[in-house]
């Protein structure tokens, strides 16, 4: 059954008068899709993800941190949250074929007093983990869900480098372990192969 695939990360020192700053580091981190023709849209929620925007724009063309930023740094506060809903490319498998496709990707930077479960600074929603995990009767399969895997592993790494985090977790809406999911996964094709 399909999952949904996140990344939280929590900071060393989580002050709030830094909290944009470094959301802009993170976006400079971040590969925003060179093929996407769909717009990117940011949103500024207050107190928790089931009120209303406070704001809402929609950015023409490859979001710019800077420009996403300074739309955002008037609701510089500790109950606001600043959602980016944008695009990367991954490979997927689609009328019998892979390509590489701009795939949605939403960008969350919380303010210390937003309302959510885990307390993380920041949070990016994959969408589905089959994304992410091989299936053997795909043909190719393997190698581009690999590709797809080192382009997680690599914005993980490049965010890693651009700021000081206390810990990080790549998580599935199930609570299941993903690194563990994909060794499972890994395991039974080995086997399916011999």
């Amino acid at each position: 059954m399909a999952d949904r695939l996140y990344l939280s990360v929590w900071l060393r020192n989580p002050e709030q008068d830094k909290q944009l700053f470094r959301f802009e580091r993170l976006l400079r981190a971040f590969p925003f899709s060179k093929l996407v023709k769909a717009e990117s849209v940011l949103r500024v929620l207050a107190l928790n993800s089931n009120e209303p925007p406070l704001a809402e724009h929609v950015l023409a063309g490859l979001p710019d941190p800077e420009a996403v930023v300074r739309l955002a740094q008037e609701f510089q506060s500790p109950d606001c949250a600043i959602q980016l809903d944008c695009f990367w490319d991954l490979w997927q498998y689609r009328d019998d074929d892979w390509s590489l496709t701009p795939t949605p990707v939403t960008i969350y930077s919380f303010g210390k007093d937003f309302e959510r479960e885990d307390g993380e600074a920041f949070r990016l929603e994959f969408g589905l983990d089959t994304q992410f995990l091989p299936e053997s009767n795909i043909p190719g399969g393997v190698r581009m869900i690999q590709s797809n895997i080192r382009s997680l592993l690599s914005l993980v790494h490049d965010i890693e480098n651009r700021m000081p985090l206390d810990r990080r977790l790549l998580w599935s809406e199930s609570g299941e372990n993903f690194a563990e999911l994909l060794q499972r996964k890994l395991m039974a094709l080995a086997q399916d192969v011999q």
